[in-house]
């Protein structure tokens, strides 16, 4: 039987052994590096920096003169970030360990802001945008990767015949709910646009994540730490009916993998890069 119980990501010495969040941010944050500014003198902002993928990149590709504040409430995360900060011996980055929408910096005082998946976790989006809208100097930039709807499609196509199937159907709102609150291309640009940002360049692309078959998915970390809570909280609370509705699923996730020779779930991705509202009339003006 699968593993059904929850990770605690708040155990202090979680983040020393824990490298599945960098390998599933990476696709994201190689998008935004591909796309980011790279100068020496700049002071950028990573928020949502958890242990520290954008963070230590571009504090080394931007050079010393160049500050990298690196903001996130995760307590392990950020202990594993200052570690790696120390053993490298980056002297331009500065850890705070908090809200990002309670930073308290001067406003416009950031030329770059970053944040690879933090539109994900952030529990108060609105908040922490206007708190990038106002630290950004006019000429500034916000750069943010997310993941999109359609996320895992071959995955929720089968649990969705799983709750059909058992007379689950009182749950199928909740599903859809669920499967929904991941964004579109125009719902995040309609966040950004309510901060006070312009939308520029929306980059869409997509990877794969493959697994044996369903057995291997479900029983993997990551999957489990991540994603597998969102899952449960679908059926509720009731042990038996969790058991019986992941037996079920597990059992015709093997079935769709022995078909096909494994199970790889698609996951579409995007890069914005978004500008304060008043930036093309302070280059106005400059001119």
């Amino acid at each position: 039987m699968i593993h059904l119980e929850e990770i605690d990501f708040n155990q202090p010495d979680f983040g020393d052994f824990y490298d599945e969040l960098p390998l599933w941010s990476a696709p994201f944050g190689l998008l935004l590096l591909d796309r980011v500014p790279v100068r020496q003198g700049m002071t950028v902002l990573d928020v949502g920096a958890g242990t520290g993928f954008l963070t230590l990149e571009l504090a080394q590709r931007c050079g010393p003169s160049t500050t990298v504040i690196a903001v996130d409430p995760w307590p392990a995360g950020m202990k594993r970030l200052r570690q790696k900060v120390e053993r490298l011996g980056l002297n331009n980055v500065r850890l705070i360990e908090q809200d990002a929408a309670e930073l308290d910096l001067p406003d416009g005082s950031v030329d770059l802001i970053v944040s690879n998946l933090g539109i994900n976790n952030f529990t108060n989006v609105d908040a922490v945008l206007g708190t990038c809208r106002r630290l950004l100097r006019p000429s500034g930039q916000l750069l943010l990767t997310t993941n999109l709807t359609g996320h895992m499609q071959e995955l929720y196509d089968v649990y969705r015949t799983v709750l059909v199937d058992l007379d689950l159907q009182d749950r199928l709102p909740g599903f859809d709910a669920h499967v929904a609150h991941r964004g579109t291309v125009e719902s995040v640009s309609q966040l950004l646009r309510g901060a006070g940002f312009e939308v520029g360049e929306v980059v869409n692309e997509s990877f794969r994540l493959r697994f044996a078959d369903g057995s291997a998915l479900l029983r993997h970390f990551f999957i489990r730490l991540g994603f597998v809570g969102g899952w449960k909280a679908i059926v509720g609370s009731d042990p038996e009916l969790l058991r019986r509705v992941f037996a079920e699923l597990e059992r015709r996730l093997n079935l769709a993998a022995a078909k096909r020779g494994e199970l790889a779930l698609t996951v579409p991705i995007a890069c914005f890069a978004s500008t304060p509202v008043n930036q093309r009339r302070a280059a106005d003006e400059d001119r």
